[in-house]
């Protein structure tokens, strides 16, 4: 996925409305609560705690609203268990969709997420039936309305950090990790001040399928925005050229 298209994604859900941001901070929620369940509240000594607050940073949640999150996560020792759970599936015309989930109830995921399939015409499908179509990859995309340095600098940080790659688009940059590197590369951007729109490690289709007929983008946008509205699904990943 190119830089300029996950960036125009990144600034398009950024500019929605409160509900949608609401989600978003719900989702963060969740891997704040699952990171300090994992590894402890001090961010110092938990690095999948550490790209979750960058992650928070990057979505605009306020710092008191991070730190309220990884207290009420160290201080609730009997809080919810959420169990991550990751479907895989086809949308109109063979377009690969996954979804990743944490959830208290895998019985409602499951329905819910089939549901959204069937309604856009789609179906689940078998755990790795469309995960060999993507790479997952640590991505980083910077604003170079937020960053004035150039691309050469900014490539000479990243690969010496243990970058793969840096691709300057129209309107952003993207740096592409080894998932096991991103943090590292992530702390190191950071350190030098770096704004990020957004720092996660995702999912990359290899190819797009763009589709042509209005029925089929009907169906595959009603999934989406049925996937994307439902509580516990975390990220949806698909190789639709929108």
């Amino acid at each position: 996925m190119s830089g300029h298209s996950k960036f125009a994604n990144i600034k398009h859900k950024k500019e929605k409305n409160d509900a949608a941001k609401g989600k978003m901070f719900t989702i963060i929620g969740k891997e704040i609560a699952v990171a300090v369940k994992e590894g402890g509240p001090d961010p110092n000594n938990n690095s999948k705690l550490r790209d979750v607050i960058a992650k928070a940073k990057a979505n605009n949640m306020p710092n008191d609203t991070i730190d309220r999150g990884i207290k009420r996560a160290a201080g609730d020792v009997n809080s919810v268990n959420y169990e991550t759970m990751t479907y895989e599936g086809y949308g109109p015309n063979g377009i690969a969709i996954i979804v990743e989930t944490l959830t208290d109830n895998k019985n409602r995921t499951a329905a819910n997420v089939r549901n959204a399939f069937t309604k856009g015409n789609g179906n689940v499908g078998t755990p790795g039936c469309v995960s060999y179509m993507f790479d997952k990859k640590g991505q980083i995309i910077i604003d170079k309305e937020e960053y004035e340095a150039d691309y050469d600098e900014l490539m000479m940080l990243a690969l010496e950090a243990g970058a793969e790659d840096v691709t300057e688009e129209e309107d952003s940059y993207e740096v592409l990790t080894d998932p096991d590197s991103f943090s590292e590369v992530r702390e190191a951007l950071e350190k030098e001040g770096i704004p990020f729109a957004s720092a996660e490690v995702t999912m990359i289709p290899q190819n797009f399928v763009t589709l042509t007929d209005e029925n089929d983008i009907k169906r595959i946008t009603k999934t989406l925005d049925m996937l994307e509205e439902d509580d516990d699904v975390q990220n949806v990943y698909h190789n639709w050229d929108e």
